[in-house]
């Protein structure tokens, strides 16, 4: 009985990830705020009867979508920056390589369309899993803040990322600048910067 539930869960794994695969396919084409679930059953082969059987409704699609393709990208970042150890390195070099990862893919780019509706950025505002993903990285900068602190620079990189995704620099060495001058010196301060705030505060 095991064996089966366990087959009968892998096989709703299979399905579930084709459906988003077509949807995936879908979003490359056109933003995907204009896709529907009536194509999105049509480009994966089953009813919309079966589509509704896997995400209840567009919205959970959606967010089922958005998550799978943001572990892949936080995944390949990760991979990406592993012999960097400054940390302040390590943010520069992750997000922008975050930023690159999302832009090269034709669906996860019509996420972030500046003339429709940019729901990538809603999703990622409230997503749990990326918010999850956002305050690991923050973390693994270094150790020292209350997890206040952490969720406050999490949320700060996450806008930083969809902001820029939405409306890009002028090119890469733009990019690069505004994330060293605004995004570096909030979520990783340099010892002697942290240094001043501390006595500030006392």
């Amino acid at each position: 009985m095991a064996g089966n539930n366990w087959l009968a869960s892998r096989r709703s794994e299979v399905a579930a990830d084709r459906i988003l695969d077509a949807a995936g396919e879908l979003f490359a084409k056109r933003p995907a705020a204009s896709v529907g679930m009536h194509e999105i059953a049509t480009a994966a082969g089953c009813s919309r009867a079966t589509l509704y059987r896997y995400f209840e409704n567009r919205e959970a699609l959606y967010t089922a979508y958005v998550h799978r393709e943001a572990y892949g990208v936080h995944h390949e970042m990760l991979e990406r920056i592993r012999d960097v150890e400054d940390p302040r390195e390590k943010l520069i070099e992750g997000f922008l390589a975050s930023l690159q990862l999302v832009r090269s893919s034709p669906a996860l780019q019509s996420w972030f369309s500046a003339g429709d509706a940019p729901i990538g950025a809603e999703i990622a505002e409230s997503s749990h899993v990326i918010k999850a993903m956002s305050a690991a990285f923050v973390e693994s900068l270094g150790p020292g803040d209350d997890p206040a602190t952490v969720d406050r620079k999490s949320r700060w990189l996450v806008r930083v990322l969809t902001s820029l995704l939405i409306f890009p620099g002028h090119d890469e060495a733009d990019e690069r600048s505004m994330v060293e001058e605004f995004l570096l010196p909030i979520v990783t301060p340099s010892p002697q910067s942290a240094d001043e705030m501390s006595q500030a505060t006392q």
